[in-house]
């Protein structure tokens, strides 16, 4: 079903003249039920699920995206935040920020198999599959690194404020973490498990969304005061470009085929910036989305984007195609 819409939406666009790089809207998917603020999201793959933390509805969404529905929706969260499968481990981990709890569940069944409190405001989560370790910012500075198999906290990393968004490199020497209220982004040494860098940020501020293009030593960092994308060079720390986005930015990707960044704004757009090279970069494209659809996930042919309830129109989880 998914493919046929792909196909059909593509075939519109030629016949259109649509430009290759503008996305095309080939699902959409309803969200019954679902009020309030949305945050991140997650996939398994092979089951081709996706997980969506629904803060405000205290829900966790499981769309089934081969039926094109929610499968189920899990309850007894406080404000989650953070999602994130492991299919190593089969497993779905659940970071709350009401009360700091990370829970788990069986992947299959989605039973709830533990809890582990990490004390408030539990964030962003991340899995580093070379230490085999779960990834969680939370409290007023630190990021939790958790034991899958065992679901408990293996020990954890002081910072000196609370987390954001961060991003491990797959040689899992590195972790680069958005510490807003430091206004920077700190660099964590993970076989030393301490910062032993900084990015600063400059004239912008309050930097939450990252992503990062390994093969270029190139960190984007997503700031909201002002409106800004910021590329580091993450070799010599040096800032190689900074360009304007839409207001309200909590999501970036970053496309190593088509060379392209993937900036999901609450304003209501999906800003599309294109690398020329490692040093350059333009806004190619902006899409408008809706009001508060500032989360999303990039499984590198799709964008997933999620739409919160806007006024009288529910909430909705929208799928964007790109072409080869």
């Amino acid at each position: 079903m998914k493919t046929t819409l792909i196909c059909l939406a593509l075939l519109l666009g030629s016949r259109l003249g649509l430009p290759a790089e503008e996305p095309q809207l080939v699902q959409t998917i309803p969200l019954p039920g679902v009020q309030g603020r949305i945050d991140h999201l997650s996939m398994d793959v092979a089951g081709q699920r996706l997980f969506i933390a629904a803060l405000g509805n205290n829900t966790v969404e499981v769309v089934d995206l081969k039926q094109g529905k929610v499968l189920r929706s899990l309850s007894g969260f406080s404000e989650p935040q953070g999602v994130c499968f492991i299919p190593e481990f089969n497993l779905l981990t659940v970071a709350s920020g009401g009360n700091g709890a990370c829970t788990f569940y069986d992947g299959s069944t989605l039973k709830l198999l533990s809890t582990l409190p990490l004390g408030d405001d539990a964030d962003n989560m991340r899995y580093d599959p070379l230490h085999k370790k779960l990834l969680v910012g939370y409290g007023s500075g630190a990021i939790a690194v958790i034991d899958p198999q065992t679901q408990r906290l293996a020990l954890s990393i002081p910072l000196s404020n609370h987390p954001e968004a961060f991003q491990v490199d797959s040689s899992g020497s590195q972790l680069f973490v958005n510490v807003p209220n430091a206004h920077t982004v700190s660099v964590i040494d993970l076989a030393q498990n301490k910062v032993t860098g900084s990015l600063p940020l400059g004239l912008v501020a309050a930097n939450f969304p990252m992503a990062l293009d390994e093969a270029h030593h190139r960190l984007f960092v997503g700031c909201r005061i002002p409106s800004r994308l910021v590329v580091f060079d993450t070799r010599t720390g040096n800032k190689i470009a900074t360009l304007t986005l839409h207001g309200d930015c909590d999501d970036l990707y970053y496309d190593t085929g088509r060379k392209q960044i993937y900036a999901s704004c609450g304003e209501g757009y999906l800003d599309i910036f294109s690398q020329t090279d490692a040093d350059h970069y333009v806004l190619k494209q902006s899409t408008p989305t809706s009001p508060g659809a500032r989360t999303a996930f990039f499984d590198g042919t799709v964008l997933y984007l999620a739409v919160p309830r806007h006024e009288n129109k529910p909430a909705e989880l929208r799928l964007y195609h790109f072409a080869q």
